[in-house]
Order: structure tokens, then sequence, then C-alpha cells
């Protein structure tokens, strides 16, 4: 049986698909003159702001209502700033520095450029209380874990970014932060015990009145047992929207992630999700095609002819994607910009710790900086520049940099980096490191022949005792480099 016209413009209501290249394709054209709700824009759409404020134009002419959406968390995940790391520190560190004035405005800043580029939808904050060290896929991202500190920053961020005109979506509901698996790979489990403090900053963010609220696929058995959190009416109708009270839009976090697809298809889990309250299906992190989003727009349909997805749910949906795109219309925004903010709030949220009664710091002469870097989960896009020797370098010329991933950190590597070290300040920069057992033992060799090393961590700080001088960065973005070299030279 044919899919009518109408019902496939309906289902169209209700995608938000990723594309390839600067420009939009002739597929994407068409099909928001049909009726197609938003985008999702990823790294790969982007060059610089001036291309980014090109492409959402070009996107409007063929759809003025158009959703523009992003995932610009700051600091790791960011995709606007990509090509040059972010200008502005994660929600870790801002969780650190706990001032909530200073989230707001680091948010407003933020909205202010997304705005200016037409991006009207912001998928952030991360609203997940990262209270398992070992979570592979949330760490940085979340302002911290404890719960009351990640809900006032929560609500912080909300104010900021939608009073520049841009909606704020709160993510991964009901709360990535105490899992251990990444929702790209497997269906994280999120313990009984834990569930209302992971849900806190849910509701205070749909107190502060926030826009979105972005799924995570999770399985969260106090509520549903067999279905994760995407594709559940008891957690999205009955959790969300019953009990929560949240009556904005709901968008699924990537449904193509295995998580959810992997037992449906992207197609069968997106018509699911639908069913079970989301009015959004966000795709195109993985699979950014024409018959991708082609084929979730018909299996929509088709679940519809066949009694699995209510007509009346499928209107509901596309009438709240609506809604929001009419408040992003009338919410523009002439917010002020401030460039220092975020380089303000990265040296705020440094902290030493030194062990050494020697004079370790400043640092005056060209140092060795060795820097350790794991593979990072799919949410951050591998080519986002991060470090601590470019700025070093930049205050210290002659520095030499070299940076080891897992295969390269041989003892035989190690010894080398240590002779070519010899007779000058050695910097060890790390990632995570109580994650990653090769870097461990990469820094226990490294320690072990150059005690005297400055140990520069900039990813969660489970221990502060490595080195002679241990400085925790709270994040990897620019910023974030660019203030510990500040504090390696005594430049601040």
């Amino acid at each position: 049986m044919p899919l009518s016209g109408d019902l496939l413009r309906l289902a169209d209501a209700v995608l938000f698909p990723g594309f390839a290249g600067h420009t939009p394709p002739d597929w994407l054209r068409r099909r928001l003159g049909e009726g197609l709700a938003g985008v999702a824009l990823f790294s790969r759409n982007i060059a610089d702001p001036a291309q980014v404020a090109r492409l959402t134009a070009a996107l409007r002419a063929e759809n003025p209502s158009v959703l523009v959406g992003i995932d610009e968390e700051s600091g790791e995940v960011t995709r606007l700033e990509v090509a040059t790391g972010s200008s502005r520190p994660g929600g870790y560190a801002l969780g650190v520095v706990d001032d909530v004035a200073l989230t707001e405005a680091l948010a407003r800043d933020l909205g202010g450029d997304l705005a200016a580029a037409g991006i009207t939808l912001d998928f952030a904050p991360s609203a997940d209380v990262n209270s398992n060290p070992d979570n592979p896929v949330i760490g940085l991202r979340a302002f911290g874990a404890d719960p009351a500190l990640v809900s006032r920053h929560t609500r912080a961020f909300v104010r900021g970014l939608q009073s520049a005109g841009v909606a704020a979506c709160a993510k991964h509901f009901p709360g990535h932060g105490d899992t251990s698996v990444d929702s790209h790979h497997g269906v994280p489990l999120v313990a009984d015990g834990g569930i209302e403090d992971a849900l806190l900053p849910f509701r205070e963010a749909i107190k502060e009145g926030v826009k979105a609220v972005m799924t995570g696929h999770l399985l969260v058995p106090s509520y549903d047992a067999e279905l994760p959190a995407t594709l559940s009416p008891k957690v999205l109708t009955g959790l969300l929207r019953e009990e929560l009270g949240f009556e904005g839009m709901i968008i699924t976090d990537g449904i193509e992630m295995a998580a959810v697809s992997g037992a449906y298809g992207i197609g069968g889990a997106s018509a699911r999700a639908i069913a079970a309250g989301a009015d959004a299906i966000c795709v195109g992190g993985e699979r950014a095609d024409e018959a991708t989003a082609a084929g979730i727009r018909d299996a929509i349909a088709t679940a519809v002819t066949q009694g699995l997805l209510p007509e009346e749910r499928l209107a509901d949906a596309a009438r709240r994607v609506r809604e929001l795109a009419s408040w992003a219309a009338s919410s523009g925004s002439q917010a002020s910009r401030d460039g220092s903010v975020g380089l303000a709030a990265a040296r705020r949220a440094i902290r030493i710790t030194r062990r050494s009664t020697a004079p370790v710091l400043p640092l005056t002469s060209a140092a060795s900086v060795v820097e350790l870097a794991p593979e990072m989960n799919l949410a951050i896009d591998r080519n986002t520049p991060w470090g601590v020797g470019q700025p070093l370098a930049r205050l210290l010329p002659g520095t030499a940099v070299t940076r080891l991933a897992v295969g390269d950190s041989t003892g035989s590597a190690l010894e080398r980096l240590l002779g070519e070290a010899a007779g000058r300040p050695l910097v060890i920069v790390v990632r995570d490191v109580h994650r990653h057992a090769w870097q461990e033992q990469a820094l226990r060799h490294l320690l072990s022949a150059r005690p005297d090393a400055v140990v520069v961590e900039m990813g969660l700080p489970e221990r502060s005792d490595l080195g002679a001088v241990h400085i925790a960065t709270y994040g990897s973005a620019r910023v974030c480099g660019q203030a510990a070299a500040e504090v390696l030279t005594g430049r601040v």
C-alpha cells in the first residue's frame, strides 16, 4: 500500500537528519521545501562561523521555520570551534569554579555565537550527574558529581543560552552519569539507587523553562526493565511528561546508536521512539545520507498505517516541534558577546598541588612536553586540537612537544624522550589517567626517572599526588591548555 503524501510530510515534520558538506545537498533542499522539521549540524558541516551563517541562510531559504541543531557543549564537545578547539571550558570546569553567574555568562556568550551563525537549538547542557568516575562518555561534559551542583549550573546554562534566543536541550534523560557503558556501542544500565539524584537536574531544568530535552539510550529498571528510555513510554510519557510535567520538545539522541538501533534498525527505533513519547528524531552522527533520512521517514509513516504508531501521537509530536520553531523565530536576541569569558573561566578552574619544596615553577627555559593521548569517545571529534605543548611553546620558544598514543608508549620510546629531555624541564600531559592503564604505566616510567616533572591532568584528576607539581585543568579545551601554560610560566 503506497504511503500518502500527507502522512510522509507529517513524518518529515519530526526529523532532524544530518548531511555531508558545507552546503545543503539537493536532497536536503527538496525535503526542507516539503516540510522537513530541522537538521543537525556536525563537524563535517563546519569550516568557520561565516560559512555556517551562509549554510543556515541557505537552509532557511528552503524552509524559513527550519530548526538548526548542533552539539555545542563548549569544552571537549565542540562543533563550531572544532578546527581550533573551544574558546570556552566545558561543564566540569564550570562546576569546579561553582559560580552560577559565570556559567550563565558563558552560556549567554556561547548563545550569541550560535545565534549569529543561524543556529537555533543547542543540544546542551549535559545535565548528567557524573557519579561514576569510570564513565567512558560523560566525564568532563557534566558539571560534576553532586546533584545539587549539577542542578544549579544546568539552570544557569539554560538561562544564559535561552536569553540569547537559542533553545537549550538538557541531556541525556534520565541521566547518563552513573553508567560505565557508552551508548554508542551498547545499552548502559542506570542503577535503581541513583535514579532520583540523576533526575534532579532535569527537574530543575524544567522549572527553568528549558525548551527541549534529549533522551538517553539508557535502561532504567526502576521504570522499565525491558526498553531503553528512548523507546520507553513509561520513561518518556509516564516519567518525563506526566510526573515531571515537561511540555517542551523531546528529541532523541542519535537514533543510529547501537543501544537502540541494534534491536530494531534505525527506522524501527525511530517509529518506536515517537510512539513512546519522543517528538523528534536526531540522526546523522554516523549515518548522514539521503537513504537513511528517507528510510526513517518511510518507517515512521508505515508504523502509522500498521497501527504501531497512532497518527494522533505523530501529529502531537509535529505540533511540539512547530511550537519550538515558532519560539526560536520570535526569540532572536542581540546578546552581547565577550570573547574573554571562556579564558577567564578556564583560569579560575585550574587547581595546583605542589609536592616539592624545590622551586619547580615557573618554567623559564624551553621545556620538553610529553602528551599521552587516549582514544576519545565518539561524542568528541577526534580532530579537535588539545594539549599544553603548543601554547607553552608560544610562551617558551624552543619547547619540544611529543604526543604518544596507546601503541607508541613503549619503554624504548619513553627512554628516548627522557634522554632528549635531559637538562630541560619536563611536563607530562595526561587525560583521565585513572581510566587508562597504559597512561598510568607510561607516567610511572617517566616519573621514576624524573621526579621533578610537572604533571598536567586535562581530564578528571582522580589523584593529585603525581609529579613535583600537579596541575588539574578539568578540561582539554583550547583555553584550558592556554591557562595551564600560563601557570607553568608564572604568567598568572
